[in-house]
């Protein structure tokens, strides 16, 4: 039992040493403090809505102080139950994302120019 958990604790301590993966992301909801933000997220598989969380680094970073809905991201970062660890982050213009996600970061668009296009006068 206690090897058991031995192997658990050196396998958990291994995972920050591994290669973060790299995925893209179109945010799709940002708190106020920016300590999470939901996306949709695809690492080579379709899209799906899972939580991105900053590394402290990147949380100090002027590219994550200014995210906004509707973002194209490029990510690395180690995935984990509670989502996508981030280490390094780029803004990128939707058509640099993968297809699926292209068709999400333009619906996301045209929602987001609806909403605030007649509150312009």
């Amino acid at each position: 039992m206690i090897a058991a958990a031995a192997f658990s604790l050196s396998a958990a301590a291994a995972l920050p040493q591994q290669d973060p993966l790299i995925a893209f992301a179109v945010v799709t909801k940002v708190s106020k403090d920016k300590k999470q933000v939901t996306a949709q997220v695809s690492d080579g598989g379709p899209p799906v809505e899972a939580a991105l969380i900053p590394t402290d680094p990147i949380l100090d970073n002027l590219i994550w102080r200014k995210l906004e809905i509707c973002h194209a991201l490029r990510i690395e970062a180690w995935k984990n139950q509670e989502g996508y660890r981030i280490v390094s982050v780029r803004v990128l213009d939707a058509g640099m994302l993968p297809m699926p996600l292209q068709g999400v970061a333009g619906d996301c668009l045209i929602k987001k120019a609806l909403d605030f296009g007649p509150l312009v006068d």
